[in-house]
């Protein structure tokens, strides 16, 4: 297949994270974390990194790929849990625009045929940027055939994006600890919350993003006088928890807190049907990832941002 004609690819479903079914993990797949680990123990093993040349964290096993199908069901999944304002379609690629807030949000999610050459998908990712104001940019999985059709078509590494140009894909099963009473759940965002993640009133664009889709669950951890020590957001997306705006004051830090947040994230959507739980943390904040794989978490996948040459 020549790369300036339409690219589609036939994908087999997969069981695991991103699949479309799910294995039953062993009882002794727990971890500190209190997701279920990796290493073959239970469901979420090596085999869903998807960078052959990395090892797992816990074996040192090399690593297989995650199976196209998975990743496309993955990245659509993880799309829908954080909806950007305007969310147009491009055959199966998603043109997205949400007032700049977020690369994700602000990016065409490349995964699957466009329906037309790449050469004319792109321009009509130009187009849909232009129009709302926004710098045109693809989000495609590394290594997948997208990623490689939209390099080919001359698009480079977005290395300006301050959050990252670069982002991994995480996944746990979620375990079965139990929500910390100390967490307060609400089904939107209070004012405390919004304070506590933006420092500000969020946009109408933010607003949106933020409250996501219907199952969504906005977490708040207090300390002794009542004052807000951190926070997160899930929502439930088909068999998945996205996990997002995981964050803890720095005085009420290397507490636990992250963990009792999860835990109480996790047990909620474990009570809207999830058995995974997924998030998106950027290459360069090494900090965060070395929490969530003392957590549990490993790395299903990665992508990227390219932008036209400049």
């Amino acid at each position: 297949m020549r790369w300036s004609a339409r690219v589609a690819v036939a994908t087999r479903s997969a069981d695991g994270p991103g699949g479309r079914s799910t294995p039953t993990p062993s009882a002794s797949s727990r971890t500190a974390g209190r997701a279920r680990s990796s290493c073959g123990r239970g469901a979420v093993r090596c085999g869903w990194n998807a960078r052959p040349s990395s090892r797992c964290g816990r074996c040192r096993r090399p690593a297989a790929r995650a199976p196209l199908a998975a990743v496309v069901r993955l990245e659509g999944l993880c799309a829908d849990a954080w909806p950007a304002p305007v969310d147009e379609r491009l055959g199966a690629w998603r043109l997205r625009a949400a007032d700049g807030w977020t690369g994700r949000a602000n990016a065409a999610l490349a995964v699957g045929d466009p329906g037309m050459p790449v050469a004319d998908a792109l321009a009509e990712v130009e187009r849909f940027a232009a129009a709302h104001g926004l710098p045109p940019r693809v989000h495609v999985p590394v290594g997948s055939p997208w990623d490689r059709a939209v390099a080919a078509a001359g698009w480079v590494l977005d290395s300006g994006h301050a959050a990252g140009a670069e982002a991994a894909v995480l996944v746990a099963e979620l375990g079965d600890a139990p929500a910390d009473p100390r967490v307060e759940l609400a089904g939107s965002p209070s004012a405390q919350w919004w304070r506590l993640a933006f420092d500000a009133d969020p946009t109408p664009a933010q607003r949106h993003v933020v409250h996501g889709p219907p199952d969504t669950v906005f977490a708040l951890v207090r300390g002794p006088s009542g004052e807000p020590l951190g926070q997160v957001r899930g929502a439930v997306v088909a068999d998945h928890l996205h996990v997002a705006l995981l964050q803890v004051v720095p005085a009420a830090r290397r507490q636990g807190l992250a963990t009792v947040l999860l835990d109480a994230a996790g047990a909620w959507g474990r009570e809207g049907g999830a058995r995974w739980s997924v998030l998106q943390v950027a290459l360069h904040n090494g900090i965060a990832r070395a929490l969530y794989a003392r957590l549990g978490y490993a790395e299903h996948h990665r992508y990227r941002y390219l932008v036209p040459p400049r």
